[in-house]
């Protein structure tokens, strides 16, 4: 039987939207919307693993867990949800676009999921590939190394590998995944050290980046990216981001920059600068497609 709670919001919120930041493509074997209106999520916890499923009944979000974290898996779907986020006082009004996204988005909240391991892994496989590259390795690694979700989870649904099984995985089976050996190097380095970088209470968005970037092969881009998922962070910007610095200069100025300049741009919104560029994500202006650009690159062929 599944451990059952239920919460309601104060605000219109939209589940599949808020968690969209954590779903690595639409086969991620973590995250899954099934056809019922349900959301099926894996996660580690501190005792254990979990799988929570997601329903929204009259306003009131529904929360069932399996699994031996199951109890500590309900007591964070709010902070999940964006319980804790503080929109309040942004000042939208500083730019006619911001503005208008953010009165057409009501549901936005910027949550958090608790736990630095489960963004830290599909963050390193992110490092300087493209997106349907990463996604690629990161369901390849679920498969090979991920434990089945506990529960009743949709076929296929995977839990992170923990820092034991990532240390595990042989040269082969890295080749099998498609990792190459700079992405390879840093995610054995936070295994190494992966029980020292998880959120305690007092952890700040600060406190975490200082401790990611300590680490070999994590940089400023990885270490906000974690900090944005673990920690809800909404101040966080993701400076190294292929495309983002011309995804801010184009919505909010007319045209490409880099990353010092979109820093420039945003900095009106200091405190809120993440919101800024989740809403510039829902409906901002992208450059023109033209000119070089990122390809796939497929490491299982060296």
């Amino acid at each position: 039987m599944p451990l059952e709670a239920s919460w309601r919001p104060d605000w219109p919120l939209d589940i599949r939207r808020t968690l969209s930041p954590h779903r690595r493509g639409t086969s991620d074997p973590t995250l899954q919307h099934t056809a019922d209106g349900g959301t099926w999520r894996t996660t580690t916890t501190p005792d254990g693993a979990a799988t929570v499923r997601l329903t929204v009944r009259a306003g009131e979000v529904q929360a069932q867990a399996w699994g031996p974290g199951a109890a500590w898996a309900v007591d964070v779907v709010p902070r999940w949800l964006g319980a804790e986020d503080r929109p309040e006082g942004f000042p939208s009004h500083r730019h006619q676009l911001v503005h208008r996204l953010h009165r057409s988005s009501p549901w936005l909240r910027i949550g958090g999921t608790g736990r630095v391991w489960d963004a830290l892994v599909p963050g390193v496989l992110e490092q300087k590939v493209t997106g349907i590259e990463a996604h690629r390795t990161w369901r390849q690694l679920l498969l090979l190394a991920g434990d089945p979700a506990p529960g009743p989870a949709p076929t296929g649904m995977r839990v992170v590998p923990s820092a034991e099984r990532i240390r595990a995985v042989t040269d082969w089976e890295w080749h099998r995944c498609g990792l190459d050996g700079a992405r390879r190097r840093a995610l054995l380095a936070v295994a190494g050290v992966a029980s020292r970088l998880e959120c305690a209470e007092h952890t700040g968005c600060d406190d975490l980046r200082r401790r990611l970037r300590s680490v070999p092969g994590i940089g400023v881009w990885t270490a906000a990216e974690v900090a944005q998922r673990a920690l809800g962070c909404a101040d966080q910007v993701s400076v190294g981001d292929y495309h983002l610095k011309n995804l801010v200069g184009w919505s909010l100025a007319g045209r490409k920059t880099d990353d010092e300049g979109m820093l420039e741009l945003l900095e009106p919104w200091r405190g809120h600068r993440q919101r800024v560029i989740r809403l510039l994500e829902i409906g901002g202006t992208r450059p023109p497609k033209r000119g070089p650009r990122m390809s796939p690159t497929d490491y299982r062929r060296f």
